[in-house]
C-alpha cells in the first residue's frame, strides 16, 4: 500500500503507478479521483476540510487519519529542498505530511529541479526519515552530491518532472 501526498508532482507519479499497488491512502482529491473507477485499487481518502485551491483535504481529521495508518511507501513533495532538509509553503499541509512520514516504512520525496536550493516558509523534515529523493536532470549536481553524501538515494528521472509555481508550493 502507498500513501500519496497532494500536489501536481505526486499526481503525475500516481498516474504512473497503474496496477503496481492495491491500496492508495491520500488526502488529494485528484489522486482519489484518478483511482475511483478502478476495480483493482482500494482508495482510502482522509477526512478533513477541502482546501479548494489545491484540491486537498486538510485539518485535524486529515492529520488524525494519517497518524493512524501505516503504508509500505509514502510519496510526497514539497516546495523546497536544501542541504538541511525539505520545506513546504503551506502550513495546513506540514502536519499531514509529517504524519505520512511517520506512518510509512519507506519515504520518497519527488521534487523537480526548481525546488532545489530553495527554502520555503515551513521546515517540513530533515533527512533522517527520508529514503529516496526523485528529481530531474535540471537539479544542481552539487546539491545532489551533498544529499548522496548524507546516504540518501537520489534518483534523477530520465524525463522532466512536472514543475509547479512557487505559489503552489507542491
Amino acid at each position: 500500500n502507498v500513501m500519496i501526498d497532494s500536489g501536481t508532482t505526486c499526481f503525475h507519479v500516481a498516474k504512473r503507478l497503474g496496477d503496481k499497488v492495491a491500496q492508495i491512502i491520500t488526502n488529494s482529491l485528484p489522486v482519489a479521483n484518478l483511482f475511483s473507477a478502478s476495480n483493482r485499487h482500494e482508495v482510502h481518502l482522509s477526512g478533513g476540510v477541502i482546501y479548494p485551491r489545491l484540491g486537498v483535504l486538510v485539518g485535524p481529521h486529515a492529520v488524525e487519519t494519517f497518524s493512524r495508518m501505516h503504508a509500505d511507501v509514502a510519496i510526497l513533495s514539497g516546495s523546497g529542498i536544501s542541504e538541511d532538509g525539505i520545506y513546504n509553503s503551506h502550513a495546513l499541509l506540514v502536519d499531514i505530511q509529517r504524519a505520512m512520514i511517520a506512518g510509512a516504512a519507506k519515504v520518497i520525496f519527488c521534487l523537480d529541479h526548481t525546488k532545489f536550493g530553495r527554502r520555503s516558509t515551513f521546515f517540513l523534515s530533515d533527512f533522517s526519515a527520508v529514503d529516496v529523493i526523485v528529481t530531474d536532470a535540471g537539479a544542481p549536481e552539487t546539491l545532489i552530491a551533498a544529499l548522496r553524501a548524507k546516504n540518501l538515494e537520489v534518483v534523477v528521472a530520465a524525463s522532466p518532472l512536472p514543475t509547479t509555481t512557487a505559489s503552489e508550493g507542491l
